[in-house]
């Protein structure tokens, strides 16, 4: 299950991809825009900013701004940062790998070659779809006021 702050995180980067290369867009306003809590959206785009994702500026003018290009930033990778492997066991995860203690042989467990496929085809959407897609997907909103 998708956490909210993963939610959120997404929400506000399909914003920021609508404003990509123009001013950098405080917190304060993504915040009342996508009706996030502050403090939460705060601890979110930190998080971001330390994987690369997003950028800021200090003082008059700025706030964030994404790092890379909407075209390059992919749900998946968002979602990873944020709540951790795609996958639903770990014995199929590919950035988490564990095996399962009850386990007695991985390459005969129909539990775990049916998870596989489920993690393989929830990567492929996820890595498959950038915030350029989720832009082409949602309605614009009101465009931010100028100063």
């Amino acid at each position: 299950m998708l956490s909210k702050k993963a939610k959120y995180a997404l929400q506000a980067l399909i914003q920021l991809a609508r404003e990509y290369k123009q001013n950098p867009v405080l917190i304060s306003e993504l915040a009342q825009r996508e009706r996030i809590p502050k403090k939460f959206l705060e601890l979110i785009l930190l998080d971001l900013k330390r994987h690369g994702i997003l950028q800021s500026k200090k003082g008059k003018g700025g706030g964030y701004f994404l790092g890379k290009p909407p075209e390059a930033i992919a749900m998946g990778q968002v979602i990873r940062i944020l709540d951790g492997p795609l996958a639903p066991l770990p014995c199929v995860s590919q950035t988490a790998y564990m095996k399962c203690q009850e386990c007695r042989d991985e390459k005969t467990c129909s539990i775990r070659m049916v998870m596989q496929q489920v993690r393989d085809s929830t990567a492929g959407i996820l890595d498959g779809t950038s915030l350029a897609d989720l832009m082409q997907l949602t309605p614009k909103k009101t465009a931010r006021k100028r100063l």
